[in-house]
């Protein structure tokens, strides 16, 4: 297996964890990976009405991983938020929140609440 092979292998694997974080903190799971023409969620998720989009990044430490986040793919997933809740017709003015969670090892997961603002 190459290096590019466990990467992502890496990252499904921290999406994975980091989704049965949420998922017993309450959440539902609504979509992972989800892919629009503007760019990449890595998981979205629901409680009640509160959408949650989350950026997941696993590296080899915290402070790579928390460094990994510029503003511009912050922007890229927020325009990829907005495309997804276009397309949702039953929800009306839903909830919005951004986190973000850091993972470098299986007890080593660092969940950054509200990580960043939609601008308004």
């Amino acid at each position: 297996m190459n290096k590019r092979q466990r990467a992502y292998r890496k990252g499904l694997w921290a999406e994975y964890l980091v989704l049965v974080f949420m998922m017993l903190k309450g959440y539902w799971p609504v979509a992972r990976r989800y892919k629009t023409p503007v760019g990449e969620i890595d998981l979205i998720v629901r409680k009640k009405d509160l959408y949650v989009f989350v950026e997941v990044k696993a590296r080899r430490t915290m402070e790579e991983a928390l460094e990994s986040l510029p503003v511009q793919a912050q922007k890229r997933i927020m325009r990829a938020a907005e495309h997804f809740l276009s397309r949702q017709k039953k929800v009306l003015n839903p909830a919005l929140r951004f986190d973000f969670f850091a993972v470098t090892g299986l007890f080593s997961v660092r969940h950054l609440d509200n990580a960043w603002q939609a601008p308004a």
